[in-house]
């Protein structure tokens, strides 16, 4: 595919090339959410790239369409000091329509119990101003809604259930096992 957007000032529809090119030999691809946590030591790593390895699939992920669900994936997973270092486990709750479409479904109110019985500490993709916001506020995250008051950002109970989440996939069992 060719971006447009990529090239010129004006918004236009994405040219779909009908050629294919190779698959790389010199690397491996690899895929998942676009919705990463990335330690200092990679993000370093994806700067600098003292192997050339980052600046390389930099140029192999242009003219993608969605190249953030595959880029940083193919570089921790082809570099050999953090390859070990994954946690394969999307923190997210995200709803699609089946069959999926390009982009999830918007979270409401029905969606809640889902939400809260998956056990993932972030969603997507919510309505600005949607009610399901202020009910995670009220009953997850127990703010008080107070209009111009600053916000109590201490830890409450979600944040012993993402320690709790976190410790079971970072358990040697479990961690190893779900590595690229």
């Amino acid at each position: 595919i060719i971006d447009p957007g990529l090239y010129s000032l004006n918004k236009s529809e994405i040219w779909w090339v009908s050629n294919q090119r190779s698959l790389p030999t010199s690397f491996k691809l690899f895929t998942g959410s676009a919705w990463t946590f990335l330690s200092r030591p990679f993000a370093e790593y994806c700067i600098i790239g003292y192997d050339n390895l980052p600046r390389t699939l930099l140029l192999y992920y242009t003219n993608f369409v969605s190249s953030p669900e595959g880029y940083f994936q193919t570089l921790i997973c082809n570099s050999d000091e953090f390859k070990n270092t994954t946690v394969n486990h999307d923190l997210h709750y995200i709803a699609w329509d089946n069959p999926p479409k390009q982009h999830p479904k918007i979270l409401g109110i029905r969606d809640y119990r889902k939400m809260v019985m998956s056990n993932r500490p972030f969603a997507r993709k919510f309505k600005s101003n949607d009610p399901v916001l202020n009910r995670i506020d009220r009953e997850i995250l127990r703010r008080k809604r107070k209009l111009g008051s600053k916000p109590d950002l201490g830890p409450g109970p979600g944040a012993r259930r993402l320690k709790s989440l976190l410790m079971r996939l970072l358990l040697r069992r479990n961690f190893v096992n779900r590595q690229c």
